[in-house]
């Protein structure tokens, strides 16, 4: 989401007062989950994750996040439950408590250990999905976590919060593993970071960038820029689906959702006509220059106004009209690079296309976008053709690539895929984030390697160094 810079001030002795009063609590709790066993710990997670993620009790939550916050459509939004199933299947498939991994031909035996107590920053557009995720792996790894939720969305953070920790309550395990500040704001949010064990960050840059200089260990998110390059054998009628439902998901919110396409000149035509019959609007020259201005300002700094909101306000923003059965808006793009703001990231319901001859120019192309923004985020490609997909696979500069999925609906896992279910998706150095794969159960967890003597494995100096050995040089 678009955010001020942040500026470090201290905290008021009420935020303080509770701020002391959380990690209390928390140190508490925390000593009671470290004596869990494996299936005690297991049996609190389905615990928490079906107070959230039943449909009856996630509609209340996604409608009140979304009156709250005034961001996001309702009926796509209400998918990410079944991203709350995906993290669960994946957190009981795995160990952590005791020993979590044994390679006898090493001699290693690993086992897992809480990471403390953890503080999760939630964004605005995820404030029931991104707590009650957190929730699931915390708890798998016996921490305790302390919600610090985005004033925009804040009642609704609490009130996920709330029912998790009623569903712990009734297993007669402490409520306090699960806390949500309420007394919000940036500062609150940077006192919290500081005294934490872990944190995890999922929002904006500067949020993120806080993070890390929190002077503790933190795992945060990099700006996506989801870009798909559509070959000449692709096939149209998929590519044109998943764009839509890429895209279309909670009003383009998302930093996976599709950015820019990147289209053989062959299909190009087919393809736009593709995702007109899947509800895009074709925006002409005039409305595309007045999308522009409603979009940014002349510096390039996105408006926040126009962020994640149906395509027909996007429009109507612009001054001008659309069809109410219109999912989403269709620029054609210019150049790429920094002053053309269609190649960055739109964060709402609207679409760059761009027309590449060979496949050598689309990766040229992808890459100019990576430098205009998302770098080590997300790319995907529509293609059967291996070579393509290895070539893609070698030059981006991204942690994750989709093969002819939707983005936003793949890359932080999907039962028809074998990403890692999250919400949170690390960029690597590219985006200035320690790890590049999805935040996942391990990195919620201490591990402690013990190592026990084996048979010696010392290769001769012939074999380690190859024809640059030379014996003379080794005789004294």
């Amino acid at each position: 989401m678009v955010a001020p810079e942040l500026v470090k001030s201290p905290i008021n002795e009420a935020q303080q007062a509770e701020l002391d009063q959380a990690f209390e609590r928390a140190q508490k709790a925390l000593a009671i989950i470290e004596t869990y066993d494996q299936a005690r710990v297991d049996r609190l997670c389905q615990a928490v994750a079906w107070a959230v993620s039943n449909k009856v009790t996630f509609t209340r939550l996604v409608e009140m996040g979304i009156a709250e916050s005034r961001l996001g459509d309702s009926d796509s939004r209400m998918g990410k439950r079944m991203k709350i199933r995906g993290i669960l299947r994946d957190a009981l498939r795995q160990k952590s408590v005791g020993i979590i991994e044994e390679i006898p031909e090493k001699g290693i035996v690993k086992y897992g250990k809480p990471a403390g107590i953890i503080a999760c920053i939630v964004p605005t557009t995820n404030p029931d999905l991104t707590p009650a995720g957190n929730a699931i792996y915390a708890i798998k790894a016996r921490d305790a976590v302390i919600f610090s939720p985005h004033p925009r969305a804040k009642k609704t953070s609490f009130e996920t919060v709330r029912l998790m920790r009623e569903a712990l309550e009734r297993e007669g395990a402490p409520a306090d593993l699960l806390q949500c500040l309420t007394q919000v704001n940036i500062p609150m949010s940077q006192a919290l970071m500081a005294r934490a064990d872990l944190v995890i960050a999922t929002g904006g840059q500067p949020m993120v960038r806080a993070a890390y200089s929190s002077g503790t260990p933190a795992y945060g998110v990099g700006a996506g820029n989801s870009t798909m390059i559509i070959d000449e054998t692709a096939n149209i009628e998929e590519a044109a689906r998943n764009t839509r439902l890429s895209k279309t998901s909670d009003f383009g919110s998302g930093c996976s959702a599709d950015g820019n396409l990147i289209i053989h000149e062959q299909i190009f035509d087919a393809m736009i006509a593709q995702l007109q019959k899947e509800g895009g609007y074709l925006a002409n020259d005039a409305e595309k220059a007045a999308l522009k201005k409603a979009m940014w300002d002349d510096e390039g700094h996105r408006l926040a106004d126009t962020v994640a909101i149906a395509p027909q306000k996007l429009a109507a923003a612009a001054g001008f009209e659309i069809p109410a059965d219109r999912k989403f808006i269709i620029v054609r793009g210019d150049e790429i690079g920094k002053t053309h703001f269609y190649s960055g990231e739109k964060l709402t319901t609207l679409l760059a296309v761009y027309q590449f001859k060979d496949f050598d120019q689309a990766l040229e192309m992808m890459r100019g976008v990576y430098n205009v923004g998302g770098k080590g985020h997300s790319c995907g490609i529509y293609s059967f053709d291996a070579d393509h997909i290895h070539r893609l696979a070698l030059a981006a500069p991204v942690s994750r690539i989709m093969v002819r999925q939707p983005q936003s609906k793949a890359n932080a896992g999907a039962f028809n895929n074998g990403m890692p279910m999250t919400s949170s998706l690390g960029c690597g150095t590219w985006g200035g984030n320690v790890i590049s794969e999805n935040v996942h159960l391990k990195h919620y967890m201490n591990t402690t390697w013990v190592s026990v003597p084996i048979k010696e494995d010392k290769p001769s100096d012939a074999e380690l160094f190859g024809s640059f050995y030379d014996p003379r040089l080794e005789e004294v």
